[in-house]
């Protein structure tokens, strides 16, 4: 029951086991475009990837907030290839406690919406193209309890 073996990786870092959902939302936290890769592939390797998705939808989109994960050299091959600035925000000061960080706390609101979904609570697809559609089905459903 969300012990899945075939969408398995670890990220040491982020301390993820099994899959990263990497999303590109608009200013409300809408998803506009969607990549699950395993927990174990860079942000940056995800994030031009995601940019190309991004582009076939053809969103006319000119400036990505991102986070740290996403900061290098990607940022200036996202620039060329398609067009869009990456904008990378980081944390100015180190204070005790909880402090969300500017708009990056959009896409952080977006997963903790996800989470009130059963299939997203946990990795329980078997396949990238099946957890990527239930994460479009529960986009759809927040829409719909919005209208």
């Amino acid at each position: 029951m969300g012990d899945n073996r075939s969408l398995n990786g670890i990220d040491g870092n982020k301390k993820v086991k099994g899959v990263k959902r990497h999303v590109v939302v608009d200013k409300n936290g809408f998803l506009l475009a969607v990549m699950v890769t395993i927990a174990c592939v860079h942000d940056s390797k995800a994030a031009y990837l995601l940019a190309r998705c991004l582009r076939e939808l053809s969103c006319n989109i000119k400036v990505i907030l991102a986070d740290t994960g996403y900061r290098g050299e990607i940022a200036e091959k996202i620039k060329n290839a398609f067009g869009y600035i990456l904008e990378v925000v980081v944390s100015g000061d180190k204070v005790k406690g909880f402090r969300p960080i500017g708009k990056r706390w959009i896409v952080e609101r977006t997963f903790s919406w996800f989470d009130n979904y059963r299939r997203l609570c946990r990795n329980y697809e078997l396949t990238f193209d099946s957890a990527e559609e239930m994460v479009k089905l529960a986009s759809i459903r927040m829409l719909l309890n919005k209208i």
